[in-house]
């Protein structure tokens, strides 16, 4: 698929099997060629606890796909515009289809949350990633999962992830 413009509207379908597939709306900001960065409004319930953090109307995310890289960058802004965190999934590379424009996004059941103060580096869902049976299924895989949140551990200790 072509490079997207910024403005065009863009379907996000997040599968995460065995559960249902999380789908939104949400408009590219800019697109590389590789990483295709687009905005959205939260449009879970009012306020979504996560232990961690709590996402709630009003949250924008600003999401980082490539079409390369084993996972995606989700920065999370407050409406005052603080940012929240950075919420990583460890993902398949984005994949594009069809017309209107949809970015597919197969979970690999591994993510990181970094908070917005930077203080806070955590690994999540890895009781997920283990009853996946990947390991077993799909060695291959689970290799690149785990070799990309390395590199998403790294970059975050580094960087903070800001320059995403």
């Amino acid at each position: 698929m072509a490079v997207l413009s910024p403005t065009t509207p863009l379907a996000i379908h997040l599968i995460k099997a065995p559960r249902p597939c999380v789908g939104y709306a949400a408009t590219v900001l800019a697109d590389d060629g590789d990483r295709i960065t687009v905005r959205a409004p939260w449009t879970g319930p009012p306020e979504y606890d996560l232990g961690y953090t709590t996402f709630a109307a009003g949250d924008l995310f600003t999401e980082y796909y490539w079409r390369s890289r084993w996972y995606s960058v989700k920065r999370v802004d407050a409406p005052d515009g603080t940012t929240k965190g950075y919420y990583c999934d460890i993902c398949r590379p984005a994949r594009l289809t069809g017309a209107p424009a949809t970015l597919h996004a197969v979970d690999l059941h591994l993510d990181l949350w970094l908070s917005g103060d930077r203080r806070t580096l955590a690994v999540l869902d890895e009781d997920e990633f283990a009853a996946s049976g990947i390991e077993q299924r799909a060695p291959a895989t689970a290799a690149r999962a785990r070799a990309a949140l390395a590199e998403l551990e790294s970059l975050a200790r580094a960087t903070g992830l800001s320059d995403f």
